[in-house]
């Protein structure tokens, strides 16, 4: 479903002639977006941090589609028509403004918070995450039968609570 969305966010983009951009995180993130992007619909561009880590990801047999890396010289290919992955640390930069006009859009689990599409200046988000639940995290250790668990990121203190309870 998410993919479909932003399949049709770059198709209505690409027909009134603006550039979308996408930023997700370099690593996993941007991989897993490609993966999902219809390539019929115009050149896919990604910005140098994605562009790096693309040839092991292919060579691990990911079915990622051709891309070219997002610049000065790939500029008019993918101006008005293209979609362009980007880390967000990209956004509001010269680097970015060359594609202009663009639509810009974050796809997180973050997008799924309220006001976070707004307080980033995005024209979309789209959620999706790489991260597992809390019934996912407790189905997990069940089934793993682990002894001992080490908590190291999100709600840390709520989980190992839940964890060292009988």
């Amino acid at each position: 479903t998410v993919f479909k969305e932003i399949n049709d966010w770059w198709r209505h983009n690409r027909a009134i002639g603006r550039t979308s951009i996408l930023f997700a995180y370099a690593l996993g993130k941007a991989q897993r977006l490609l993966c999902g992007l219809d390539p019929s619909i115009g050149p896919i561009g990604v910005h140098g941090a994605v562009d790096q880590l693309l040839p092991y990801y292919r060579a691990a047999g990911r079915p990622i589609p051709e891309t070219v890396k997002a610049g000065a010289e790939t500029c008019a290919q993918l101006k008005g028509r293209g979609l362009i992955i980007a880390p967000g640390s990209a956004q509001n930069t010269p680097w970015i403004r060359r594609f202009a006009p663009a639509s810009l859009a974050f796809a997180s689990g973050w997008m799924l918070v309220r006001g976070r599409r707004r307080w980033r200046a995005l024209d979309r988000g789209f959620v999706i995450s790489d991260h597992v639940d809390w019934q996912g995290i407790l189905d997990t250790v069940e089934a793993s039968e682990a002894t001992r668990v080490g908590v190291t990121h999100g709600y840390a203190p709520p989980l190992v609570r839940w964890l060292q309870t009988d």
